[in-house]
């Protein structure tokens, strides 16, 4: 069982929005070190960012209303811990304690995503689904009727076999979504992120000096090219994690998110989705440890 949201629920603008001033921070500084929080709806964005780059408003306000169209913005900037900063100055080490698992994306998940991705490619608005084995339930906003979406599936999943159960299309009848009506608040949809992969630490709005995001990201590197689930800790300060340099991590993270195409991208879909088209992963697992099998 999975459930899945699309880029235009709430709290997906909320991580796509904190994405956006992370890769801002990033423009000015090759590890700056940030952390940010959105809350968004009802025309207004509350943003705090703890950093150690100095950001414009002017500049914030922008990525806010490029996103979600959203003109009134608060934003609060504030240094980071003094302690964390002293942490990474000689290299860069843990910032955060954390229990990391990676899992192998499941038929079942890859299924789900590439359903959510078609859905929103054709409807955009606001989205979200669930799949229980073949069973499948989709609540799509601002649609005028069900038959669009049947009609979608009849054409990309008659005769596979691989929607062989109950659908349900929008049980509760139409619905509006969106800003409007919901709020959204960053790192609240791990488990439409990280499936399986779900822990205490959340994946958006932060440097790649955050366990939260390099060793998650590591984590699912490694259990795809092991295919099995894979598990880590850490503590503030370790520059050593799965016998590698914490820098080393670090730099196969910052890989990921470039070729996802940048961390708002990366927030936009999160760990679980089908490798895309024209970007090869596999030398990433491969750049993990040649002959690590354990």
């Amino acid at each position: 069982m999975f459930e899945k949201v699309n880029p235009n629920h709430p709290d997906k603008i909320a991580d796509r929005i904190a994405g956006a001033i992370v890769d801002l921070a990033y423009t000015k500084s090759k590890n700056p070190k940030i952390a940010v929080e959105v809350l968004i709806g009802h025309s207004r964005a509350f943003i705090i960012a703890e950093t150690s780059e100095k950001l414009e408003v002017p500049e914030v306000k922008r990525i806010v209303a490029r996103i979600a169209s959203i003109y009134d913005v608060i934003y609060v900037e504030v240094p980071q811990d003094s302690h964390l900063r002293a942490n990474q100055a000689d290299k860069l080490r843990c910032g955060d304690n954390g229990i990391f698992k990676g899992c192998p994306i499941t038929e079942e998940q890859g299924l789900l995503q590439e359903i959510a991705e078609g859905l929103y490619i054709k409807f955009v608005s606001d989205g979200k689904y669930i799949i229980d084995s073949k069973d499948l339930i989709i609540c799509q906003s601002n649609i005028k009727c069900n038959k669009s979406i049947e009609d979608w599936l009849s054409e990309q999943y008659d005769g596979t076999n691989r929607l062989s159960g109950i659908i349900e299309i929008n049980p509760l009848g139409p619905w509006t979504g969106g800003l409007d009506v919901d709020c959204g608040a960053t790192n609240r949809k791990l488990g439409s992120d990280m499936g399986d992969a779900v822990t205490g630490g959340g994946l958006h709005g932060k440097d790649l000096s955050k366990a939260d995001v390099t060793l998650n990201i590591y984590c699912h590197l490694k259990a795809q090219k092991l295919g099995k689930k894979v598990e880590l800790c850490c503590a503030i300060g370790d520059d050593v994690v799965d016998g590698k340099p914490y820098s080393e991590l670090v730099e196969i993270a910052r890989e990921y998110i470039k070729r996802i195409g940048g961390f708002e991208k990366f927030a936009a879909w999160g760990l679980i989705r089908p490798y895309q088209k024209g970007i090869n992963y596999f030398d990433i697992f491969e750049s993990i440890n040649k002959n690590d099998n354990n």
